[in-house]
């Protein structure tokens, strides 16, 4: 009789995990072929989202740039014969382009003030090209009047 009863210490049997491998494989299988389907184009193809009809996309502003002749400026005592080159084009309104083409004598004089009166230290900080943007596009827009220029673009920041 003792050989007829099952010993209570067995342990529960193991569920299986091939139906959870099943669904991870199946998964990444779905992914892969979702993300193919649409970067290759079978999904969303031709309009690229836009059903017919649809109206397009906004055009652009209307916007120009101006460009700013290089202005190339010593830094710091002459010994050290540390130079910057820099040049920039502005952002404008399309209406505006003649009037800021007409001021860039004064933007020009402005930005070698303040360039040359930058102490050379900080010309060695990271964010220092943000902080000399922000202060040469406020300069500026003072200069050519409020709602003129929108935007100073560094087209070149050479130090040597």
């Amino acid at each position: 009789m003792a050989e007829a009863e099952q010993p209570q210490d067995a342990a529960p049997k193991k569920k299986s995990k091939k139906p959870l491998l099943i669904g991870l494989t199946l998964a990444f299988l779905l992914g892969g072929a979702g993300f193919y389907a649409t970067w290759s184009g079978l999904i969303l193809a031709g309009g690229a989202g836009y059903a017919e009809g649809a109206a397009e996309p906004n055009p652009l502003p209307d916007i120009s740039f101006v460009p700013v002749e290089s202005v190339i400026v010593s830094i710091g005592p002459g010994e050290d014969g540390r130079h910057l080159r820099f040049t920039s084009q502005l952002e404008v309104a399309g209406s505006h382009a003649a009037e800021v083409t007409t001021l860039l004598p004064r933007i020009i004089d402005v930005m070698n003030g303040y360039l040359r009166a930058i102490d050379p230290a900080e010309f060695d900080d990271s964010a220092a090209l943000v902080r000399m943007r922000a202060q040469l596009l406020r300069r500026i827009q003072i200069v050519t009047g409020d709602g003129r220029v929108r935007d100073l673009l560094i087209t070149e920041f050479v130090l040597n």
